[in-house]
């Protein structure tokens, strides 16, 4: 991968996106694989923001039956099952366990049961999978017994059993998402990241491009397509604003969620726990609980969000009195993330009921504007099938009659790894010379590209070691990032590339040997490398309020 915009100012395209996050990703991907020619470009880092900031579920979203959308669930949990088959590496069995408290006047368990047994009817086609390790039982009823012998620490007045059903989490999301950028490249897409749309090329009332400031070197660029797609998730709005005249009727309500990692809480299973009319999750994700999520109307410019310390308290306050036994303090906190979601549907102040689907709109017709078309809403489950909806729309503006979608089932470059558990195992026999550890976070996050981030180490042997002691990100990741990943930044390594800055402060010695392995490459002085050093603080210093 080589950022190049000038190269890619040079030419037409036939499809230029905006926007780097999951939604982009999969229409560059799914646009590459049908023969288009395509751009796209981010203002800050592919995912970045919203992407980066979910829940790392891929899930149907069982809630959604409540408002009966049914068809939204039945996408989700058919498309939960595309992600397993194309990302093995990246996506995996979650069970889930969801306890049943007695209410009075409310057939409470009746309701969930008959809920799940729906959602599992949905799933019908859920294990037509190879990989035996990836099919997911059918809910199972449990008594109050038999939930408190999986999980000793739930609340247990009137707790009248609980449900366990299964769904899937990622690994990495940002590192799913980039794979759909990497397969995008290496069919011919052109991506830049740190590429700020500044405005569109309009000619005769249609859309022939944007402008681009190059926020790395300060130049500007006319990015050039027969279509441009506007992808850029909570700040679609704001962009659709910067076209000739009165703007875009377009606009979309932004939800704030919140995100903490603690010590872990819960063993093997998820909890979901129902509190004071909403949810929260505690999730186990590498050897730690990851608790969200937050959902509240931000109003607020999309650029100056930010997660405060009393977003933080409000968290914690929720699970304690959700989950007592968690009795989690601030010091308890060793990472936090937040993001804002693009709904197209306004739940007014509840946001919490509004609808995740997702819209794709004609600017011809919603306003007047050709070749331009934007994609909305919807949830990390279903952006591979939001990308499909979008190049139906793409062909027809074309006029040209493309190749079927293959996405579904054409794995991601790191996914041909096989039954996944086979292919680790293999992988720890073949480098008796590295920690489990160590190999078990390559192949998680690379799959069976792992080789390719090890063969940096060849001649260099230093390069597989860890970057910091009680770390398993090894130095050749970060070398990988910048020849091969398009890491410009030292955030794009720490929170994007790899893992190692998402638990929390690494620690002064590896954030210093990151950047001078990336300076190194990039040719960072020593005043560029403590600058890089300084802008990541913000990762693990809330702000006030």
């Amino acid at each position: 991968m080589k950022r190049d915009l000038a190269t890619m100012a040079a030419s037409e395209h036939d499809l230029l996106i905006v926007g780097g996050g999951v939604t982009g990703a999969c229409i560059a991907r799914d646009a590459a694989m049908r023969g288009l020619s395509v751009a796209l470009v981010d203002k800050h880092d592919f995912c970045h923001a919203t992407s980066a900031a979910s829940s790392k579920l891929i899930h149907g979203g069982l809630r959604y039956l409540k408002n009966f959308e049914i068809s939204l669930v039945r996408e989700s949990l058919k498309e939960r099952r595309y992600w397993e088959v194309i990302a093995p590496h990246l996506v995996h069995p979650l069970p889930t366990l969801l306890p049943v408290y007695k209410r009075k006047g409310s057939p409470r368990k009746l309701t969930l049961r008959v809920g799940l047994t729906l959602y599992d009817l949905l799933a019908f086609d859920r294990n037509r999978l190879e990989d035996e390790d990836k099919k997911l039982p059918g809910h199972r009823n449990l008594s109050r017994e038999e939930a408190l012998q999986i999980e000793p620490t739930l609340p247990t007045k009137d707790l009248d059993g609980a449900i366990l059903y299964y769904d899937c989490q990622m690994y990495c999301p940002e590192r799913l998402c980039f794979e759909n950028i990497i397969d995008a490249t290496e069919r011919g897409a052109q991506v830049a990241n740190y590429a700020k749309v500044t405005g569109f090329l309009v000619d005769d009332a249609e859309v022939r491009g944007v402008q681009v400031h190059d926020e790395l070197t300060g130049e500007h660029h006319d990015v050039r397509a027969k279509v441009t797609v506007n992808a850029s998730g909570p700040w679609a709005d704001r962009l659709l604003d910067r076209l000739p005249g009165t703007g875009s009727s377009t606009k979309i309500t932004r939800s704030k969620g919140i995100h903490i990692i603690t010590r872990a809480i819960t063993g093997k299973n998820a909890l979901a726990i129902e509190h004071d009319g909403g949810h929260f999750f505690l999730l186990p994700w590498r050897g730690h609980e990851l608790i969200g999520t937050t959902d509240t109307v931000f109003t607020g410019d999309p650029d100056a969000f930010a997660v405060t310390e009393s977003d933080i308290a409000e968290l914690l306050q929720t699970v304690n009195a959700g989950y007592p036994s968690a009795r989690l303090t601030r010091d308890d906190v060793l990472h936090f993330y937040g993001g804002l979601r693009p709904l197209v549907e306004s739940g007014g102040d509840d946001t919490y009921e509004a609808s995740r689907r997702a819209e794709v709109y004609d600017h011809a017709e919603t306003d007047g504007v050709g070749r331009l078309i934007s994609a909305l809403g919807g949830k990390w489950t279903t952006s591979r099938h939001l990308a499909e909806q979008v190049l139906e729309m793409v062909a027809h503006k074309l006029g040209r009659a493309l190749p079927s979608c293959a996405t579904h089932v054409v794995p991601l470059p790191g996914g041909g790894t096989g039954k996944f558990s086979t292919f680790a195992d293999q992988a720890r026999s073949d480098h008796p010379n590295l920690a489990p550890e160590i190999v078990d976070e390559l192949v998680r996050n690379y799959g069976s590209r792992y080789e390719r981030v090890l063969a940096h180490a060849k001649d260099a042997p230093a390069l597989a070691e860890a970057l910091a002691p009680g770390h398993n990100e090894i130095a050749a990741q970060v070398v990988h990032a910048v020849e091969q990943e398009m890491a410009m930044r030292l955030e794009d390594v720490l929170v994007r590339r790899t893992g190692l800055g998402t638990l929390g402060h690494p620690g002064e010695g590896a954030l210093q040997r990151t950047a001078e392995l990336m300076g190194e490459r990039l040719g960072w002085d020593a005043t560029a490398r403590a600058e890089q050093i300084a802008s990541v603080d913000r990762f693990w210093t809330p702000a006030a309020g």
